[in-house]
């Protein structure tokens, strides 16, 4: 490997490429955390939609398997059993964890203390301020193109605004899969790429057959589209029976729709009844009429339990990102990211190749 993807990723995060496999829900599970750590990027393991009582056996699995704890945790405060993810991330040293909705300064000193990397992931410049205040160690900022939660500006604008304005380090996320855009990326300033589309469409993914069949026949950027129907915020993903029924009931119907799933929510995470009368109530007091966008956030990880772990991609979500349009087959995670690095410093040799050797017009065709 040359110099050129040698960055403060992969100084700060101890793996060979500075390449990040995101923590997708149902999907980033230890097998998958092991395949992108063995192939020498850096995975997290997505501990929004682990069981509380598998969490620490997935946590020890890529441990063993990998020899060391150079991976991260994703979680969400609004979990119920976010002390126990921050618990354990600082129990076993994990190098990091990401976030969306993320941890306060207090929670962020533990885990500084504890020498474990914040990671939070934005969709906007004020969100990237706000994060470095807090503490965060590296930001990774997704462009709108990318997939699940998603804001509306596109990387290509997003990445530049916020390295102009924090000083640590940050990963570029949305719209990456390729090594031009690792190299685009890195040229940028970004100290590397995260990606979670391309890592779903591996052969290690433990999405079933018949959804990853859906992703790979997405053929048009288009069919990966932005809906607020799930909870109000800005999801991007592909299009669907499911979606489009979401989209044509009204916020009573969403609320029926979601209240079918949060038992079968509450059976798998053991969430106990008063946490789901908590979130209940304040969401009456906070706006009644948002209370089908509540419910359906506390759901979404059913709802994404039906399409990539039952197998019923017609009756789920599919978060995705736009790029899974120019996916075209599963590799595996070793295949996807050398092959990635070795474009990448193919791209950044030519371009200092181009720096060093003047072009010339052939007579004849000069203008």
């Amino acid at each position: 490997m040359s110099g050129w993807l040698d960055t403060p990723l992969t100084a700060a995060l101890g793996c060979r490429y500075p390449i990040v496999q995101t923590a997708m829900g149902w999907v980033a599970d230890a097998n998958l955390v092991i395949a992108s750590t063995r192939a020498g990027g850096f995975g997290f393991l997505a501990g929004a939609t682990i069981a509380a009582d598998e969490l620490e056996g997935e946590i020890r699995k890529v441990i063993d398997a990998t020899g060391g704890s150079n991976f991260g945790l994703n979680f969400h405060m609004f979990q119920d059993n976010a002390a126990q993810c921050v618990d354990l991330a600082i129990a076993y040293r994990l190098r990091a964890v990401s976030y969306g909705r993320g941890p306060d300064k207090a929670t962020i000193a533990r885990f500084k203390a504890a020498r474990v990397l914040c990671i939070p992931t934005v969709g906007a410049l004020k969100h990237a301020l706000k994060a470095q205040e807090l503490g965060a160690d590296l930001i990774t900022i997704q462009g709108g193109e990318g997939g699940g939660h998603t804001g509306g500006v596109p990387s290509s604008i997003l990445l530049p605004q916020v390295l102009d304005a924090v000083k640590v380090p940050v990963i570029a996320a949305g719209g990456f899969a390729s090594g031009r855009g690792l190299a685009s990326a890195l040229a940028a300033g970004a100290a590397g790429i995260a990606m979670g589309t391309r890592f779903l469409m591996t052969r290690e993914s433990p999405t079933p057959a018949a959804t990853l069949e859906r992703y790979l026949k997405v053929s048009d950027p288009q069919q990966v589209r932005v809906t607020t129907a799930v909870d109000g915020m800005r999801h991007r993903m592909i299009d669907n029976p499911f979606i489009n029924r979401l989209e044509k009931a009204g916020p009573f119907g969403r609320l029926a729709i979601s209240l079918g799933s949060a038992w079968q929510w509450k059976q798998h995470t053991g969430m106990s009844l008063g946490h789901m009368a908590g979130v209940f109530l304040r969401a009456l007091r906070e706006d009644p009429a948002a209370l089908s966008q509540v419910v359906m956030a506390a759901n979404q990880p059913v709802l994404l339990q039906r399409s990539m772990v039952d197998g019923r991609p017609d009756e789920g979500i599919l978060p995705s990102g736009q790029v899974a349009a120019a996916i075209g087959e599963l590799l595996s995670c070793q295949q996807v990211i050398e092959g990635i690095a070795r474009e990448a410093e193919q791209c950044l040799d030519a371009l200092a190749t181009r720096r060093s050797t003047p072009y010339s017009v052939p007579l004849g065709e000069a203008l």
